[in-house]
């Protein structure tokens, strides 16, 4: 590991790596999605393959992290002929080095069939998924290691950083942040510029910046991917944001449950730290600034900041009240600033490439005011009955209608779209009146949801409107602290009538109770978890009225989900 005492150390290395790329590369995907289907094993017979045809020096084997596409993973890219293989086996290995690396011909009986069409994509290019995304911040996975320091430095990796250090002052760091009209990627879209700006304005001398990579909403995990493939733009974006609002301490919030996130992000601070990019007097410009990690145990509710910062003090991670913001007085009772993974990574993209570079995609005018408009790409974690799912980035303002048909394919089977839900269990359930909003924060909140840290499940005729109301409100029940009453006892009411309706006990006077303990959860709750508690059951009673109706009034379900109200047990009954 080299260590780097100045700037010009660092650039003169990065620049001898620049000039060394290699002509061909074989791509192979190892993260979780991957690992889970074999990638492990199809690493190893790439390298004994490597070996046995000598060719260390005439090729490279680059062994990536998730590529987005995680229905096919493992994948194997080769380049320049951009040959695309979707979960080729270690049997596959021997074929693929002699007929595309070597021979630049496509093994035509191993080439993906598109799960949508069944046509066969023999090139990356021509990848159905991949073809409508802007992959700004994700593309980098496909072009590193993410446990090679080097990889990322030959990529223009630590740019942003250097430039920071060397040419900007703090207060432009954060001007070029807010022009760029950058919002926080894991709740309610907060502007990052105005937050960093109201840290480093905040009384005190002591001040951090903390990472949220506590992803617990069911059915999303962009932040898995890219902490597995690109964890050095969460690190190089934590060091411009310490920077710009004066933080000499930053911590890493992660679920133990994202083992090898834990273990990427670990040796990547590490590193750094060996090259002289964490630590004191960071490459000789004289700023101090250091990282350690916090491993969360799998409580939902520890994704609040207050609660996120609770954990890390070692206490209960119980929420507590807002009035008392965390710019000001956050972790320890200093000043503190907190993004997600998305947030951070998107920093050093902005940085190196300017504010109006950003700004040039999304919908909204940035200068109108501080929230003004939705700005650059978003990742979403496509999931449910789609032909095609995994991590999509798309521009903001492209519509839902173009994310689940275009990019996923439409709905598995042939059966009908029914609905689709967003921004993790405190989203909101949308239908299909809503396929050609374009997403964004803004119309987004007017048809009552959020986009959350990503989430996207989508929905086909068999699902049961009420049956996944009542399993969302059941995990967020479990997920609760108990603090505060509206939230303990709201949501276990709400649950109970729900299950009532499932079964055929309710009365249609419940529709309107579950009504009026929304809006006292949605006033009355201490934290985001109980006062977005209830959006999934507001939105499905608005969009899909007629399911709760039959339920109640019917003792019938119409996607036939309910087992209670089943043809053969009301058979039974009667």
């Amino acid at each position: 590991m080299n260590q780097f005492k100045t700037v010009q150390e660092l650039l003169l290395f990065q620049e001898s790596l620049a000039r060394h790329k290699p002509d061909k590369v074989l791509i192979v995907s190892n993260a979780t999605c991957g690992r889970a289907h074999g990638s492990l094993a199809l690493v190893e017979a790439f390298k004994e393959a490597w070996k046995k045809h000598g060719l260390q020096g005439q090729a490279h084997l680059r062994v990536t992290g998730c590529l987005g596409y995680c229905d096919c993973e493992p994948l194997v890219i080769i380049r320049p002929g951009g040959f695309f293989y979707a979960r080729p086996s270690p049997d596959d290995v021997e074929e693929i080095i002699s007929e595309s690396l070597i021979g630049d011909k496509p093994v035509e009986h191993l080439l993906m069939k598109d799960s949508a069409t069944g046509e066969t994509v023999w090139k990356e290019n021509e990848v159905p998924f991949y073809r409508r995304q802007k992959r700004w911040i994700f593309a980098d996975n496909f072009e590193l290691d993410p446990t090679s320091l080097e990889d990322y430095l030959r990529n223009g990796g630590y740019r942003a950083m250097v430039k920071v250090l060397t040419e900007m002052k703090p207060e432009e760091v954060i001007e070029e942040i807010t022009r760029s009209g950058l919002r926080g990627r894991g709740g309610a879209g907060f502007p990052t510029g105005a937050k960093w700006a109201s840290c480093r304005e905040a009384e005190g001398d002591y001040k951090y910046v903390i990472c949220n990579a506590d992803e617990g909403d069911p059915g999303s995990y962009a932040n898995r991917g890219l902490l597995e493939g690109n964890p050095h733009s969460v690190i190089e974006g934590m060091i411009i944001g310490a920077y710009a609002i004066g933080a000499r301490e930053g911590y890493v919030y992660v679920r133990m449950e994202y083992p090898l996130a834990v273990e990427l992000i670990q040796k990547t601070i590490n590193d750094c730290r060996s090259a002289g990019k964490l630590g004191r007097n960071i490459l000789g410009t004289g700023f101090d600034f250091d990282i350690e990690i916090t491993c969360g145990g799998g409580a939902y509710v520890c994704g609040e900041s207050t609660a996120l910062m609770a954990s890390i003090e070692g206490r209960p991670g119980e929420p507590r009240a807002k009035h008392i913001h965390t710019v000001e007085r956050g972790l320890w009772d200093r000043p503190s600033t907190l993004n997600n993974v998305e947030t951070w990574a998107t920093v050093p993209k902005i940085i190196k490439n300017g504010a109006d570079w950003f700004t040039s995609v999304g919908t909204g005018d940035v200068s109108e005011s501080a929230w003004g408009g939705s700005k650059g790409t978003k990742i979403f974690s496509l999931v449910g009955k789609v032909n095609r799912s995994g991590l999509a980035e798309v521009p903001m303002g492209m519509s839902l209608r173009e994310v689940i048909f275009d990019i996923g394919g439409g709905i598995k089977d042939g059966k009908n779209f029914k609905g689709v839900q967003t921004g993790g269990p405190s989203g909101g359930v949308l239908s299909e009146q809503h396929l050609d909003i374009p997403i964004d924060y803004e119309r987004m909140d007017e048809a009552g949801s959020i986009m959350g840290s990503g989430g996207m499940i989508v929905m086909d005729e068999d699902t049961c409107m009420v049956d996944l109301a009542r399993y969302l409100l059941g995990f967020l029940m479990d997920e609760s602290c108990g603090k505060c009453t509206p939230c303990r006892e709201g949501i276990i009411q709400m649950y109970r009538i729900l299950d009532d309706i499932c079964n055929g006990k309710a009365k249609p006077e419940d529709m309107e109770l579950l009504h009026e303990l929304s809006e006292v959860l949605q006033t009355a709750s201490l934290c985001q978890l109980g006062l977005t508690a209830p959006t999934a059951v507001v939105t499905t009673l608005k969009y899909f009225p007629e399911e709760y109706e039959a339920h109640i009034r019917e003792h019938r379900c119409p996607a036939g989900v309910c087992k209670a109200l089943s043809s053969s047990e009301v058979a039974a009954a009667t």
